[in-house]
């Protein structure tokens, strides 16, 4: 059964933290005690648009550094304004977990520019063609070690499946909440679905390789709308284990962002 939400509210700190179960539709598919990269970017995603929220700003750029395994326990969230201003200003958030030494660190870090909006309507130009239909794509089973976890929490519809020539497209939706209890925001529902990026432009066997990624940065020139988000990623490996995948996400309008990950490739033993 897959559970309601990624997270469960705990409470705050003495100093203001707040305190998240994490639950196991969080879990990755590259282990069982280790989180998939979507739901903690999402989390983050979550402090950074509360941190000092103001009418008539929004977040435009998020990048998300993963700075060790992310636990599927008791996670901490810190975030601060780092760069004040009232045009733009930057943003940090932090999630915090105990190490197995009993210390805490801090597991990923996200940083996002935070901009006043103005009504530009009249000169919109998008550079990149809308993703096809969802209605077009079709569902695939995902065995191995593309199942379990964060990964069945989401219903999909793939225009182009991991592994084909090109470039790998699909539409997801995630079912639980982010936080139990509250609805997802339009940012954080496009947090929760974009780090399936390298997977969906994955090209190498995940039976015979490993391809984490170690960060993520996502440009976002239109807020979301809608359940649905599109992916259209295909991966780039170098010649000495380090690899890029980049991308375009969407809503059902169209093109909303770009994405790009640093991929860490290992053969497996």
């Amino acid at each position: 059964m897959i559970d309601s939400s990624y997270y469960r509210f705990l409470g705050a700190t003495e100093e203001g933290h707040e305190r998240f179960a994490s639950t196991q539709a969080t879990v990755s598919n590259w282990g069982p005690t280790l989180q998939h990269g979507a739901p903690p970017s999402a989390l983050l995603v979550r402090a950074l648009e509360r941190c000092g929220a103001r009418e008539g700003t929004r977040l435009t750029r998020v990048v998300v550094e993963i700075l060790g395994p992310i636990p599927i326990a008791e996670i901490e969230v810190r975030s601060w304004i780092e760069r004040p201003g009232r045009k733009v200003e930057l943003i940090v958030a932090e999630l915090w977990a105990s190490a197995p030494d009993g210390s805490s660190r801090a597991v990923a870090r996200g940083t996002a520019w935070r901009m006043e909006t103005t009504d530009t309507a009249d000169v919109v130009h998008v550079v990149d063609p809308p993703l096809e239909p969802r209605e077009s794509g079709k569902s695939v089973d995902l065995t191995g070690m593309w199942k379990g976890g964060y990964l069945d929490t989401l219903d999909w519809s793939w225009i182009a499946e991991i592994g084909c020539a090109g470039t790998g497209k699909v539409w997801a939706k995630p079912n639980p909440a982010l936080v139990e209890g509250e609805e997802l925001t339009a940012l954080e529902r496009l947090f929760v679905i974009a780090d399936i990026s390298n997977g969906v432009g994955a090209k190498l066997d995940p039976d015979h390789w490993t391809f984490l990624n170690t960060d993520l940065t996502v440009h976002i020139f239109r807020v979301p709308e809608g359940e649905w988000i599109g992916v259209s990623a295909e991966t780039t490996t170098g010649p000495d284990g380090v690899g890029m995948c980049a991308g375009v996400l969407y809503d059902e309008l169209g093109a909303v962002g770009r994405i790009a990950q640093t991929l860490l490739i290992r053969a497996r033993s």
